[in-house]
């Protein structure tokens, strides 16, 4: 099964992106499964959802736990026993950007020993002023979604990132998505080792 990862901060385009490498897969007959985190069909996610709604230190550690959790539930049941050819998640590894900066490493190399990782993994990337004014595109807003936490964050993602597809996505959706087929090109025809 091909596991391809999506991730970036929010309002990089990470579930618009998904659902076009979902359609380019369903395409050439395969079957797709798209895992965005936090989902809502279960716990975790809903739980994890609604602490990033509020406020406050002890929302953020719910957010943080249950998100993980969330995406064990995902990988327990679509990874563990694979019933679709490609696997897309989208928010994944880059969840550890958000905890303190002296956590962000360790954490994200624990999660990286836990979870399984792929060549597909893709960090799409924006500045924090262009995620701020997509933002302001929705009815709600979470904690995190303001420039300064996006300041915080990024900087601490693309240090993560490193062996990453890193896409910019300040272009239109269509030259970004151009740039992440170009990359699953080369991947889906180069022979597995």
């Amino acid at each position: 099964m091909r596991l391809i990862i999506v991730d970036g901060l929010d309002g990089v385009g990470k579930d618009t992106h998904a659902q076009l490498i979902r359609q380019r897969y369903e395409q050439k007959g395969e079957k797709v499964v798209v895992r965005s985190h936090p989902e809502s069909d279960n716990f975790f996610g809903r739980t994890a959802k609604k602490a990033l709604l509020g406020q406050g230190k002890i929302n953020q550690l719910k957010a943080s736990v249950f998100y993980a959790m969330d995406v064990m539930y995902s990988l327990r049941r679509y990874y563990r026993k694979p019933t679709s050819d490609t696997l897309i998640m989208v928010r994944y590894l880059m969840g550890t950007a958000y905890l303190p900066r002296r956590l962000t490493k360790t954490g994200y190399r624990f999660f990286e020993k836990l979870v399984p990782t792929s060549p597909y993994m893709f960090f799409l990337d924006a500045k924090p002023e262009e995620l701020v004014e997509r933002i302001k595109q929705r009815s709600e807003t979470e904690m995190f979604e303001t420039q300064e936490a996006f300041l915080k964050v990024r900087s601490k993602a693309l240090d993560l990132a490193k062996g990453w597809h890193i896409i910019n996505t300040a272009q239109s959706i269509e030259q970004t998505y151009s740039a992440i087929e170009k990359i699953l090109d080369k991947l889906d025809n180069t022979p597995a080792s």
